[in-house]
Parts: structure tokens; sequence; C-alpha cells
């Protein structure tokens, strides 16, 4: 753990850090993401709207997965009718992290209605034991922060809110906190600190939050107060497919259409959209999709 005076004014490499108010109940996490950015667009050629809206997509589900007490991962997905069809970028509890844009080939717009408005956005946290949890909200607000505002006044959550920015190879976000009432009982109190909290945070420009080192940013928004700012934790991308996942997701083909891609191509490939990981598997490696019987092999 560091103090902010220990802190050199430089913007940091990709990773998150965590931050608390030492007087009032209220955390903060802020990210940095750089060589992420392009380590889960640049395979895709993304236009330069949907690469920006991804930078924003990846580092909300950073921002998000902080909040986790378990082993798993988050999603944030968007679906909408309008030029990006499905976005979705996954964390998990080690901050490794990928994302997608799925028919966004043709998007124009820098503008995140004519991008995204009006569809939905799905939150998803799946915990390596349990039960998967599921929270569904409208896209609002003209922005996925506004609309991920949205998603936890309507829940039964602590209060939260975020500051997302991209420029389409950098990316930054902002979250904040409140608590549980430890240091501050009175309702009153804790509602004037929160609102002057977000209120200062709202002052921040967008190339500020991707600009600024952590420590010069919280200074410039929260110099009055008392902050403790802890080390970072590095980000990266990695992708969770394997042959095994890509086998069970094969399973779901069926036997017969297994076979005939057999039959018509000698093996079956898959391709990864993540990572562009290609799989290959031929009849002798999927014995145990195919039923034995009396089927004879594939030639």
């Amino acid at each position: 753990m560091t103090t902010l005076t220990d802190i050199p004014t430089i913007r940091h490499a990709d990773g998150k850090r965590r931050f608390l108010f030492e007087h009032m109940d209220l955390r903060g996490e802020i990210v940095h993401l750089d060589q992420v950015i392009s380590d889960a667009s640049d395979i895709h050629s993304y236009p330069a709207g949907v690469s920006r809206l991804l930078g924003e997509f990846l580092v909300a589900s950073v921002l998000l997965a902080s909040t986790l007490k378990f082993r798993g991962s988050l999603t944030v997905q968007a679906r909408s009718d309008r030029e990006v069809p499905l976005i979705m970028a996954e964390c998990s509890s080690e901050l490794t992290v990928r994302a997608i844009a799925r028919g966004a080939e043709g998007a124009s717009s820098d503008s995140f209605d004519a991008l995204l408005g009006g569809g939905q956005l799905v939150l998803t946290v799946t915990p390596e034991r349990g039960k998967q949890y599921q929270g569904i909200v409208p896209l609002t607000g003209g922005s996925l922060a506004r609309s991920l505002d949205s998603y936890f006044s309507q829940s039964e959550q602590l209060q939260t809110r975020l500051h997302l920015s991209s420029d389409g190879s950098r990316a930054a976000g902002l979250l904040l906190q409140q608590l549980p009432p430890q240091l501050e009982g009175n309702a009153a109190n804790r509602e004037e600190q929160w609102d002057r909290v977000c209120m200062l945070a709202a002052t921040l420009s967008g190339e500020e939050l991707i600009g600024l080192g952590d420590a010069t940013l919280l200074h410039r928004l929260y110099h009055e107060e008392v902050l403790r700012l802890f080390d970072l934790e590095p980000v990266r991308f990695r992708c969770s497919c394997s042959q095994d996942r890509t086998l069970a997701a094969l399973a779901t083909l069926g036997e017969e259409e297994i076979r005939d891609i057999i039959k018509e191509q000698g093996a079956v490939t898959m391709d990864c959209e993540f990572c562009n990981q290609r799989y290959q598997f031929r009849e002798s490696d999927l014995r145990g999709l195919l039923s034995s019987g009396d089927d004879a092999p594939i030639h």
C-alpha cells in the first residue's frame, strides 16, 4: 500500500487500483487499459466507433469485477437492433479479460445511441461454484456508464457511479461506491458526502480520465480529502477458450451434423472469435461424441 505523495504523476500500465476515503464510507477503483485494448481488438479491425465502445466495455468489466468477493467472472453484454447487434466484455476474478463485437463491420457512427441505443444491457456473474446471476436493464442515458448507473440504482446494492472513456487505443474508468456505515451513521451526512464526491467526479473530462496518472487525477478531484491509494493490480488479455470447451460446444451440433461436416471436409474446424485460435478435430478426435454402434468410419 502506498500514499498519494509516493506515486509519480505518470500514466500507469494496464491495471486497476483501489482507493479509499479515510474519513468517509466510500471507496473507488481506477482502471487504465492500453495493450489490452490492442490484444482484444487488433485481430478484428473494428470501425473506430466500435473500437472506442469496446474499450469502454472492457474497462467496465474490470471495474465491476472488482466488486466480486469470490472466484469467477463477470460479463457486460449489450444487444441492440442498431449498428452493433452484440458487444460484450468479460473479466475474471484474476483480472484477465476478453471482448468481442459481432455484426458491427459496417458501423459508421461515433454516437452511442446510433451504435447501441434502445437495446438491452445484460450483466452476468458466473462464480466457479454456485449459481449464475444475471441482471438486465435498458441501454439508456446515451452512454454505457449511465446505463450501468441505472442498473445499480434499480438494484438493492450499494450506491455506485461509473465514469468511462476510450479513444479506441486506450481506455480508462473510475468507479465510486458507497460502503456500509462504519465511520458515519447519520443517513443525511452519508448522502451529502456521496453527492459531493460524485459531483466532483462529474467535472472530470474523458481526456483527463485517460491521460492523467492515478495520483494526479485523485488529487485534482479530492485534494481536500484524505485518500489511501493501493498498489496496481495488473490486467491482461487472456482468452478462456480451450480444446475441451470447444469440444463441449461442438457437442451441441449433434452427431448427424458432425458426421456430415467430417464427410464433406475431412475434419471439423472451429475458430475462437475472441482470440482467433483455431481448433481442428478429425474423426479419431471425436470418438466421445460419435456413437460406435454399427456406424462405419466416415470416408
